[in-house]
């Protein structure tokens, strides 16, 4: 019951605080290149804004292809050789397909094709399929994702706007996931 009704409360700052910052934020012309961890617009020309509520929805439904955008930091290039690294664990919504570091405002030709071929797989090349893009409320890189797949020529793409904290805070499962290989991996 406590626990209920902690993710309840949890959820409802989450909602509140995402539509409160989302009123004043405007939509860029372009992309954002930094500070990516800010309120976002409530809005994206192209693409549908969602929420949990239909994200969970069309996740149901199994309508549509989700892909995760959040970065994944790298293994420092300063570690002591035979120095044990772990890779950050992700939860993210099942059956999602992650693209790591793909939302950033400015990408490396290398990372602007990763891209391009991860939404190919998750898509099975159909650009007419419905694809949601996120990551976490109050981030920049799924809408960053999200128009970079407009400009792909993707007909049907969604921006979950609270990505993976309005996912757990509805008390929806998360299922621990590994990225797809990028360049050089």
């Amino acid at each position: 019951m406590i626990k209920a009704a902690v993710c309840f409360a949890f959820m409802v700052i989450v909602a509140a605080a995402t539509e409160a910052g989302a009123a004043d934020v405007p939509e860029p012309d372009g992309y954002r290149l930094g500070d990516y961890r800010a309120p976002t617009p409530a809005t994206l020309r192209g693409a549908r804004a969602i929420g949990t509520d239909e994200s969970e929805t069309i996740w149901r439904s199994h309508s549509a292809s989700f892909v995760d955008v959040l970065p994944r930091a790298p293994r420092p290039r300063d570690l002591p050789a035979g120095t044990l690294w772990r890779d950050k664990p992700r939860a993210n919504i099942p059956g999602s397909i992650w693209l790591p570091d793909t939302g950033y405002g400015e990408l490396a030709a290398s990372m602007a094709d990763y891209f391009s071929k991860g939404l190919e797989k998750a898509t099975n090349g159909d650009r007419a399929r419905t694809l949601v893009l996120y990551c976490l409320a109050d981030c920049w890189m799924s809408w960053n994702a999200a128009r970079r797949a407009l400009t792909l020529g993707y007909s049907d793409v969604v921006w979950y706007r609270d990505g993976t904290d309005g996912w757990l805070a509805a008390g929806l499962p998360l299922q621990d996931s590994a990225p797809e290989p990028r360049p050089g991996e």
